[in-house]
């Protein structure tokens, strides 16, 4: 067996069963405030074209993806972060859902013994894809002083000199906080510097709820630097969140064609083509932005209605982006326990999506709920936290 499987940690629904283990809820309906699946109904066209492509069964996709889908994310990218040239031959890459290739994209580009540096807290797939590559991950404490971003100033130059690949996620998950175009642009500065790979995690762009400032990405800011190229630049995005497709398992890799050719023959071994009904649905998907406006709508009544329930009894606020509240609670695994025991909801104890570093746990006082489910549950679910906290 790979040796390295030992050193993965159960991942955090798996904490958060043991932790309810044995605990008798409220009787009361159950409202999961705990996984970021969304639960919005997906979009009718796009279910009606992957009925419509179902015929394409009977043939082998090809890992490369068909041109059209590629044409497609192409310009998609091209509109949305306001991109000069992006060839949808060499510079984009159809994958099945960003945690496939989130890790697979580690697997390809890692030399065993370096460094993977990622934020803290952060979604698990970044270390689990680190330790089975053989490489040591360096995590970044994402604390409120400094606005739940990493502080990429602190690291060490030895660090950054072991360093092969940095993970960043924008917006981020579990805190919402985003990452600037100057931001993006200082990390690109530090990679040619000291020659290692940005793999952003963009799945969640899309959230947002400033109409006229939506979030940055990593090939925006190459882009206002004059890089074409995108070199040493990827990002990762997904139509599970943008379009309530999670079931779909599409997204897509795009940036550096270099760092794309050598992807695409590792993932031609690993067998991993997205299936064909599935790119057509995706297609028509990537094609429309009306159900996504509609999309951020529903998100943002939820959002508004929790937290004028919540204000004053939780130190929390509206995230930049994402569909997550990220409060302060104190001890964040008490307060799981107890509000599943008193309220039945479940929610998930912010240290389960942290690591301990440098003596600190940065999640351990928090807890991450994700408004993903109906209005009605969402506000009744706030109304009963609001009891339970008083």
């Amino acid at each position: 067996m790979n040796p390295n499987l030992d050193k993965l940690q159960p991942y955090p629904f798996a904490k958060l069963q043991a932790l309810k283990e044995g605990l008798k809820a409220a009787d009361k309906p159950h409202i999961a405030l705990s996984i970021g699946e969304p639960k919005h109904a997906p979009p009718s066209f796009v279910r009606s074209e992957l009925v419509q492509h179902l015929d394409k069964l009977s043939s082998y996709p090809l890992t490369k993806g068909l041109v059209s889908l590629r044409v497609a994310i192409a310009e998609w990218l091209r509109k949305r972060f306001h991109l000069k040239q992006l060839c949808a031959e060499t510079q984009v890459l159809p994958v099945n859902g960003t945690r496939e290739a989130l890790f697979a994209f580690a697997q390809a580009i890692v030399t065993p013994g370096s460094k993977v540096l990622m934020p803290n807290p952060f979604y698990q797939i970044y270390e689990g894809a680190t330790l089975l590559a053989g490489a040591q991950p360096y995590f970044i404490n994402c604390v409120k002083a400094d606005g739940f971003k990493p502080d990429y100033t602190s690291i060490h130059e030895s660090v950054w000199q072991q360093c092969e690949l940095l993970y960043i996620c924008s917006p981020g998950n579990p805190t919402g906080a985003l990452l600037e175009v100057t931001d993006l642009q200082q990390l690109i500065q530090l990679a040619d510097r000291y020659d290692f790979t940005i793999a952003s995690d963009e799945c969640y762009s899309e959230l947002y709820f400033n109409a006229a400032s939506p979030p940055a990405g990593l090939l925006q800011a190459c882009k206002d630097l004059g890089r074409n190229d995108y070199r040493r630049c990827v990002v990762f995005h997904s139509l599970s969140k943008r379009s309530n497709l999670p079931g779909l398992r599409s997204g897509f890799v795009a940036g550096d064609a270099q760092l794309l050719d050598k992807f695409l023959l590792y993932r031609t071994y690993h067998g991993c083509a997205m299936p064909l009904p599935n790119q057509h649905a995706s297609i028509a998907a990537w094609q429309d932005e009306e159900h996504v406006r509609q999309n951020r709508t529903l998100y943002r009544q939820k959002f508004d209605a929790v937290l004028d329930i919540l204000d004053g009894c939780l130190e929390v606020g509206y995230p930049q982006a994402s569909f997550y509240l990220w409060p302060r609670v104190g001890h964040g695994e008490s307060f799981a326990r107890e509000l599943f025991c008193q309220q039945n909801i479940t929610v998930l104890p912010g240290a389960f999506l942290a690591r301990e570093n440098e003596r600190l746990n940065p999640g351990s006082e928090y807890v991450r709920m994700a408004l993903v489910a109906t209005l009605e549950e969402c506000v009744e679910a706030a109304r009963r936290i609001k009891t339970f906290c008083s």
